[in-house]
């Protein structure tokens, strides 16, 4: 594979990747997102049907022969998902700026999977390289919006012409962290003007279905169903 390369000056994007990873040192996940929790157990199943539903409808079923590629991978989490949804992993490339999270990706993924520690707003890889290239909660984490409109635009450059972003973050505010921001659609389509845009609201308010989910899924069905209890954006972008 042929990477970019990028002069030794300072860039503009410094001062916010610090702040990043700052903020993720001093994150502590618990037990929130243990598969012993049915309440992430059961954000995490409607997340994968309406997603799986979304890439049938854009004809990207199978994914044998889709090339792939997360920004903001983390511990391979995705990248594992899509193998089991039949992607090959040859074909799958993650990029992180969390050193100890690649190397926590190394250890899960199979040995195939391409990890990369760097940044999503100077990504080295080609022009139109991808078929798939996903966020997944990358986009809250970033303050500075030189930044974000920097990383849009580098998944754009990465993505094929007939290619597909799958979109996945919070719509809203998280009154107990500051470190992250939503991002409402009004602010995506800035990022990715000229692109078409379908996003659903889906992933019940968190502590709402970490309450529900011990008694009753079919109550975290039910009230998944009303949009103003929805935390999040699913979605796809297509270029224009």
């Amino acid at each position: 594979m042929i990477f970019r390369t990028f002069p030794q000056v300072a860039r503009p994007v410094e001062g916010e990747e610090a702040r990043i990873r700052e903020a993720y040192a001093r994150r502590q996940e618990g037990t929130r997102y243990s598969w012993f929790n049915s309440g992430h157990v059961f954000m995490v199943h409607e997340r994968e049907r309406r997603l799986l539903a979304f890439l049938a409808q854009y004809g990207f079923a199978p994914l044998n022969a889709k090339k792939i590629l997360e920004v903001g991978c983390g511990t391979g989490y995705w990248l594992r998902e899509f193998i089991k949804w039949g992607a090959r992993p040859e074909n799958i490339t993650g990029i992180d700026l969390l050193a100890d999270r690649i190397g926590e990706a190394e250890r899960l993924c199979p040995k195939a999977v391409q990890l990369q520690c760097g940044s999503a707003a100077e990504l080295p890889f080609l022009e139109k390289t991808f078929d798939l290239v996903l966020q997944s909660t990358v986009f809250t984490s970033v303050l500075d919006s030189g930044m974000k409109q920097r990383m849009a635009s580098e998944m754009l450059r990465v993505l094929k012409e007939d290619g597909l972003i799958v979109w996945y973050d919070y719509h809203v505010n998280n009154p107990w962290n500051p470190d992250v921001r939503g991002v409402k659609r009004q602010e995506i389509d800035q990022l990715f003007p000229g692109c078409h845009i379908q996003l659903r609201r889906i992933t019940l308010v968190p502590p709402l279905a970490r309450l529900l989910a011990p008694y009753s899924w079919l109550a975290c069905y039910v009230f998944e169903r009303i949009p103003l209890l929805c935390t999040h954006y699913l979605g796809v972008i297509r270029k224009g």
